[in-house]
């Protein structure tokens, strides 16, 4: 699970945000949970978390920052083995969504990632193979291409999820409040 950035927009760390009395990363990490039997939090040294008992935390290295540098860390961290990524601002997502992403077959293709039924990508939730490593390497030592458009180059395969509300993510306190105004009514 990749911890998030700074949160600039949404007004501090996004792993501590809190969303209906809890962590926003305690969502997510719940759906990780469930879903699969090995789980780490990539974090940078700086990164605020709350506590996150029987949580193994992976600290990548502090430059340079792009979503990217995370998922090398987690290729490099996971010994050879596929990694299935997740970020923390994703409070909807569910285990039976992060089993089909972990599940999928990629073909040839280095990553499986996660596409709304409107075919918008979200590269931060996906099943990165090994081989990603190599081709997603260039990018994150730039630091400066957008995510989407770094993976989308390396061809990954798109699993639609559906419905499109799990892949809502949090990045602004407006968001944070949508967010909240929906677990109300859940």
């Amino acid at each position: 699970m990749l911890a998030g950035g700074r949160g600039r927009r949404i007004g501090g760390a996004k792993a501590v945000a809190q969303l209906a009395g809890r962590s926003l990363i305690s969502y997510p990490l719940e759906a990780m949970r469930a879903a699969l039997t090995d789980v780490a939090v990539v974090a940078k040294p700086d990164t605020a978390l709350p506590p996150l008992p029987d949580v193994e935390i992976w600290i990548e290295s502090a430059q340079p920052r792009h979503p990217l540098v995370g998922i090398l860390h987690a290729l490099c961290m996971a010994g050879g083995r596929p990694v299935l990524v997740c970020p923390a601002d994703l409070p909807f997502i569910t285990a039976a969504a992060l089993s089909r992403l972990a599940a999928a077959d990629p073909g040839e293709a280095p990553a499986v990632i996660a596409a709304s039924p409107d075919g918008q990508t979200q590269p931060l939730l996906g099943c990165y193979q090994p081989s990603a490593a190599g081709l997603l390497a260039p990018a994150a030592r730039e630091a400066t291409a957008p995510v989407r458009a770094a993976v989308a180059a390396i061809a990954p395969r798109l699993l639609v999820i559906e419905p499109a509300q799990l892949l809502f993510n949090v990045n602004s306190s407006d968001d944070l409040r949508r967010a909240q105004e929906r677990i109300s009514r859940m």
